[in-house]
């Protein structure tokens, strides 16, 4: 999947994670897509709760090898 912008919170543990895709998402336009890969586990409730809550879209998560990788698209 194609994304227009990409951060790595590997090895952040939470809340940093979501900090750092709000401060990603906010620079992106209405429709844009960005990739966020992290190891922390909890992102698994946390990504969808954060992105439901801000009107986001996960087109798609995975998890290879203890990282997991969402992509939101920006409401």
């Amino acid at each position: 999947m194609n994304s227009n912008k990409v951060v790595d919170a590997t090895g952040l543990a939470c809340p940093m994670p979501i900090v750092r895709t709000k401060k990603a998402m906010d620079t992106l336009n209405s429709g844009e897509v960005l990739e966020i890969h992290v190891t922390d586990k909890g992102a698994l409730a946390d990504m969808p709760a954060w992105a439901n809550s801000g009107g986001h879209t996960i087109l798609e998560q995975a998890e290879v090898d203890g990282v997991f990788t969402f992509f939101i698209q920006k409401a």
